[in-house]
């Protein structure tokens, strides 16, 4: 059985896709089979993949509230990653009934925090329904190198009851960059600080579900 790991958060602009795309990526490059789900219907994800005529990353695309179900069709694979929608309840509703473990990327910004609010109950419901067997964690995403608000945001995140990765993604140049021609760090500056950032976001959640 495939590892399914959903990305999600319902406010736009919190680096889902850069998120998903990258982590699913560095899976990849771990040795595994992966396949990422675009489940945006303005289909981000599939547009990254169509950049790169080679792309090593399967994408696919359901922007349907039938996740949980479609994904039983799909061939074998070691690892699923779900890029998620913005604002559709009922597509993230679908994704967190198809994940072992949902990432909550959340931007440094009070009304950020305050946006999760009815995602993190929806995920709570659901870890209570799979008595624990879902997990769930926020990541601080597109934080600002060198501030303090990246550590308030994660004790105020404390406050919902969901572990707050150790993990940090910055907001940096090269990821539009990436994205524009369907690539990852890992393709372009494998060495570099961004993608030190998603190998130890990777290690992390891989803690959680192996």
């Amino acid at each position: 059985m495939a590892k399914v790991i959903a990305v999600l958060n319902q406010k736009g602009g919190s680096g889902k896709t850069t998120i998903a795309t990258h982590l699913a990526r560095a899976i990849q490059l771990d040795g595994n089979s992966v396949i990422l789900i675009d489940s945006d219907p303005q289909g981000s994800a599939r547009d990254w993949s169509a950049a790169h005529e080679l792309q090593p990353v399967s994408v696919v695309g359901i922007d349907r509230p039938t996740i949980e179900r479609d994904l039983k069709s799909l061939a074998a694979t070691d690892f699923v990653v779900i890029d998620g929608a913005p604002q559709a309840a009922d597509l993230a509703v679908s994704a967190i009934k198809a994940a072992n473990f949902i990432l909550i990327p959340v931007q440094p910004s009070p009304y950020d925090i305050w946006a999760t609010a009815d995602l993190v109950d929806l995920v709570k419901q659901r870890i209570e329904v799979t008595d624990g067997k879902l997990k769930a964690a926020f990541v601080i995403s597109r934080a600002i190198a060198h501030t303090k608000l990246g550590n308030e945001v994660g004790e105020a995140l404390e406050g919902y009851g969901l572990p707050v990765l150790k993990s940090r993604i910055y907001q940096r140049v090269i990821y539009p960059g990436t994205a524009a021609t369907g690539k990852t760090v890992f393709d372009t500056d494998p060495t570099g600080d961004a993608a030190q950032e998603f190998d130890v976001l990777k290690n992390e959640i891989k803690e959680f579900i192996i």
